[in-house]
């Protein structure tokens, strides 16, 4: 483990593996490198690029400075990049491709971007969020209620009830609560765009090459989101990997990323 501080002096905990040009993964809610799936990643893609996989603020080994704003987020990666050399690709996955879209869009050092399923509800194929579901979430952390505050989280994404109380008994179960607080951060980063409202050009500026991914399995509100998504950014590429869904497979998108991240490309097309 490595560490790097951000600019509010928050302690970011990180690993780097491999060699070649810097890569940032950028994980989802109630991810981190002990628990989600950046690890398995980082190790296909280590024989192409140094890959830098790290603790969002509030998860593993990173501090938590208070207030947080989806700023300090975004602080983070900027340190990281500094860290790499002052620039790097980076991947997103999820909420962590919506924040992976804000820190590029904000004008950091990112050489090229890759995004899987960031969460964006743009039409009326699932239930927009309601206005009082992220106060609702704010509570219930708040309170210290961190198993329902997960039980909150898990059935907005849909999961079925008896899969949660299920996951109550799994040994996975204490990793998820001991972040649980940090889906208030995930939540504010994506509640913008889960209202069900169409994405709009100039909605995020962007100009270096992005590919916009999703799994040909995953639900069509997710599918839908991300086609909107590469139809509203001018340098992007779109691609779905056939047979995957939100809990995407390493070994298939691995060589995909590789691929991207490697060939030469103009305004976000290859060459």
């Amino acid at each position: 483990m490595e560490t790097v501080r951000s600019k509010d002096g928050t302690v970011i905990a990180y690993d780097k593996v491999g060699q070649g040009p810097p890569l940032i993964l950028v994980d989802g809610a109630l991810c981190y490198r002990a628990s989600g799936p950046m690890r398995s990643l980082a190790a296909q893609l280590a024989p192409h690029f140094t890959v830098y996989f790290y603790d969002r603020r509030g998860r593993g080994d990173s501090g938590d400075t208070k207030p947080w704003a989806v700023e300090r987020e975004i602080e983070d990666i900027e340190a990281l990049i500094a860290a790499a050399g002052g620039s790097a690709y980076v991947f997103g996955l999820s909420s962590g491709a919506a924040l992976s879209l804000e820190a590029a869009s904000r004008g950091l050092s990112i050489r090229k971007l890759a995004l899987y399923e960031a969460p964006f509800v743009v039409d009326g194929t699932y239930p927009p969020m309601a206005d009082k579901y992220l106060p609702d979430l704010k509570a219930l952390v708040a309170a210290n209620r961190r198993g329902d505050a997960v039980k909150h989280f898990l059935r907005r994404v849909g999961v079925p009830g008896v899969f949660i109380a299920v996951m109550r008994f799994m040994p996975a179960w204490k990793r998820l609560t001991a972040v649980a607080p940090t889906l208030v951060y995930d939540i504010s980063i994506v509640e913008p765009n889960q209202k069900g409202r169409a994405l709009t050009t100039g909605q995020w500026t962007i100009r270096v090459p992005t590919l916009v991914v999703d799994g040909g399995k995953s639900p069509a509100w997710m599918r839908n989101g991300m086609r909107a998504l590469a139809g509203v950014l001018p340098t992007s590429s779109y691609t779905t990997l056939d047979g995957q869904t939100h809990m995407v497979k390493s070994q298939v998108l691995g060589p995909v990323l590789v691929e991207f991240f490697n060939e030469s490309t103009v305004s976000g097309r290859p060459n």
